[in-house]
């Protein structure tokens, strides 16, 4: 483990447990990177941004910590403010987010609330509206909830609910109230995960959620593409986020890791929503960026 907030390759993350949904500030060393990348010599270095997203306006899910705060905060760096969703519980985080945000001279607005609620969805695009003053430019659907359970049998119908409430049925409220202010050039991206690819037993009810967001990203963007507006899909591996610590056993959390030896940083993962809301990407639309240390999977 380096000094400098990384993990050194075949070095196991420190198994420690928080409640959900976690807090970014308890977690321990290494502490999440967020506007620094990791480098070959097990270093980092300050992520270097070009203006990418000059003007834009993107409302981020999950925007507190982990990948939906690394997102913020590249975001702001290549020029685009930001609207973040987040749990109420989540305000110390949030306001963190926040401050990083501005230091590097963007907006960012809080909106503390639970997604599961269809009425929420519409309260957070209508915020956006209002601040954004009627331009939305992204649209990254990042929250998600997980619980291990080994086997179906003791996965409770109310768990396997609410892991759709809170995984699937937000993108698509969020993404129905938000297109129609949402232009030629606008973005939308889902973030899906390597489980809907590996099938992860101990995690059926999230990887089935997961298995439906890259269904509706294909299904949305050949909608919406004809209307320049594109819509991809992010599938991280392990990153290094509070939702390790906060819903994973002591074994998922020892066996934490990627083809490349050690989990992803939330910067690393955030750094291909750039490119999906950039016009770097301008020609593709319907996929799915597979960001998962070295893992080779199918679709």
């Amino acid at each position: 483990m380096t000094d400098k907030g990384q993990f050194e390759s075949g070095h196991e993350i420190p198994v420690t447990h928080q409640k959900f949904p976690g807090k970014e500030t308890d977690m321990p060393n290494p502490k999440p990177l967020f506007d620094e990348l990791p480098t070959d010599d097990g270093k980092s270095q300050k992520y270097k941004a070009a203006g990418k997203l000059q003007g834009k306006n993107a409302i981020i899910t999950g925007g507190d910590s982990g990948i939906g705060r690394a997102t913020a905060i590249l975001f702001a760096m290549e020029g685009a403010s930001s609207l973040i969703a987040y749990l109420p519980e989540e305000e110390k985080d949030a306001q963190e987010t926040k401050k990083r945000v501005e230091d590097y001279g963007q907006k960012c607005f809080l909106v503390a609330t639970d997604l599961t609620d269809r009425a929420n969805c519409k309260k957070v695009i209508d915020e956006a509206v209002k601040v954004f003053n009627g331009k939305i430019d992204i649209l990254f659907n990042n929250a998600a909830y997980q619980n291990m359970i080994e086997d179906i049998k003791d996965l409770s119908e109310e768990q396997w609910v609410h892991t759709f409430n809170t995984n699937i049925h937000p993108f698509f409220y969020l993404a129905k109230y938000a297109l129609p202010h949402m232009k030629r050039g606008a973005t939308i991206i889902n973030n899906a995960s390597i489980n809907a690819y590996i099938g992860r037993p101990d995690l059926l009810d999230y990887t089935s959620t997961k298995g439906a967001i890259i269904s509706f990203t294909r299904g949305l963007s050949n909608q919406q593409v004809g209307k320049g507006i594109r819509v991809n899909a992010i599938a991280p591996g392990p990153v290094w986020t509070p939702l390790i610590p906060s819903t994973m056993t002591d074994k998922a959390q020892k066996q934490f890791t990627s083809p490349m030896g050690r989990p992803a940083q939330p910067s690393e993962i955030a750094t291909c929503v750039v490119f999906l809301a950039s016009a770097d990407s301008s020609c593709i639309s319907g996929q799915t960026i597979h960001c998962n240390g070295g893992n080779i999977v199918n679709g």
